[in-house]
């Protein structure tokens, strides 16, 4: 018999133990008496997102939180985030996942993030989009969330096989990276050339630009730098209808890298008023849009954002808030749910404080609902999930299980 779901994802929850929380996790150290409520009554565990070890981006842990293999189906963040931003693809096309920054006049990054800026990037945009490069090549760049952005190389004989300009975020303080091929080939080393051209280009614009400009006399960091990374091409991806017996799915998200991912699996996608990617989402607002869709689909997909800023941010104490907003937006889930309906949560990867990076550390996941056999555990956190009933499992495997327990799984063999 089939039933319906929902799935919240909450992008970087998994954390480390933090000295001054006396060796808790922000999730053990906050106040989550509807999680805990989702642990004593259903069956918890830990997921590797994809392998004991290997940090994952959001895309791939978004992908395999969702059932597929990223080795199978990805290629290259760039293409998702241009998707999620607007900007259409055609074969053959280069894109990148961008940042806007800050570097100063040593050419230093000084903020990978350009203080969050949120405001006139658009403008800012608009001035990098249809340069005309050298090679026949035109570069299309489109603002994406809060700082983020993407960048598309259209040409001939392009590859994605380039080096990102990104230093990272524990390379704060160094300079933008140089563009170089990562393989002999003329495409790779053609593509750098561009990139690299772009990336110039892009430097003299930011510097005198009227926002860049407003900024700086208000004592705001500039966005006067873009740094590129993850390039890739377009692949395609089966449906999720098509893997599970004609599933019908919707995504609730403000993150347009996940709103992306949800397209490309044929999700319904659906954002809206106070559902942001940042600190100041409204849980409400979520669980209500949530509880609206979950009357008319199969899978309702909730994700939540703003823990994996916190772990970026190094802010254990931002992210017990947003620990405790989580545990609200579950609250208002579980007051006004149907009978019958499954609520399940993980997470893409875990983002530690002190770390300020992704990680490979698994995540803490819960499944609660009438088909579930609970285990003895009871409240939701790293170490309590670690002892039980799911056990340790891969995010693809977890996705499965719920799949299993809404009925739309078939059977392996006669």
């Amino acid at each position: 018999m089939k039933t319906r779901g929902m799935l919240i994802i909450a992008d970087g929850l998994g954390d480390r133990p933090i000295l001054e929380l006396d060796g808790k996790t922000p999730l053990e150290a906050a106040s989550t008496p509807n999680l805990d409520r989702l642990a004593y009554g259903g069956i918890v565990g830990i997921v590797d997102p994809y392998a004991p070890g290997v940090p994952c981006g959001t895309d791939v842990g978004t992908l395999c939180a969702l059932g597929y293999d990223p080795f199978k189906y990805y290629k290259g963040r760039g293409p998702i985030e241009a998707l999620g931003a607007g900007l259409q693809l055609e074969a053959g096309d280069v894109a990148f996942r961008c940042n806007f920054a800050t570097i100063d006049e040593q050419g230093l990054v000084v903020d990978r993030r350009a203080g969050r800026i949120r405001e006139g990037t658009s403008e800012l945009a608009s001035s990098l989009n249809n340069i005309c490069l050298g090679e026949d090549t035109v570069a299309f760049f489109a603002p994406g969330t809060e700082h983020r952005a993407v960048l598309a190389l259209r040409g001939s004989g392009l590859s994605p096989a380039v080096s990102d300009s990104d230093p990272g975020t524990a390379c704060e303080g160094r300079p933008m990276r140089k563009i170089y091929p990562l393989d002999n080939t003329p495409e790779a080393a053609k593509t750098a050339r561009l990139l690299q051209e772009f990336l110039d280009i892009a430097q003299e614009k930011l510097r005198r630009h009227p926002v860049n400009l407003a900024r700086e006399a208000a004592g705001l960091p500039p966005a006067n730098a873009i740094l590129t990374r993850g390039a890739g091409i377009i692949n395609t991806i089966p449906p999720l209808a098509k893997r599970y017996k004609g599933i019908k799915g919707a995504l609730v998200a403000g993150e347009k890298t996940v709103l992306a991912i949800g397209k490309m699996v044929g999700l319904d996608i659906f954002s809206g008023e106070g559902i942001t990617g940042s600190y100041d989402f409204d849980p409400v607002a979520k669980a209500r849009l949530a509880l609206d869709l979950v009357n008319k689909v199969d899978l309702v997909i909730i994700h939540v954002k703003a823990a994996d800023l916190a772990g970026h941010d190094g802010r254990w104490d931002l992210k017990i808030k947003v620990v405790e907003k989580l545990d609200l937006l579950v609250g208002a889930l579980m007051e006004g749910l149907p009978a019958g309906v499954h609520v399940a949560i993980t997470c893409d990867h875990s983002t530690p404080c002190s770390v300020r990076d992704h990680s490979g550390d698994p995540v803490p996941t819960a499944i609660w609902g009438p088909a579930v056999r609970s285990d003895f555990q009871t409240y939701f956190g790293e170490r309590s999930c670690a002892g039980g009933g799911l056990g340790r499992i891969t995010g693809s495997a977890f996705f499965n299980v719920l799949m299993d327990l809404l009925g739309f799984t078939s059977k392996l063999g006669a």
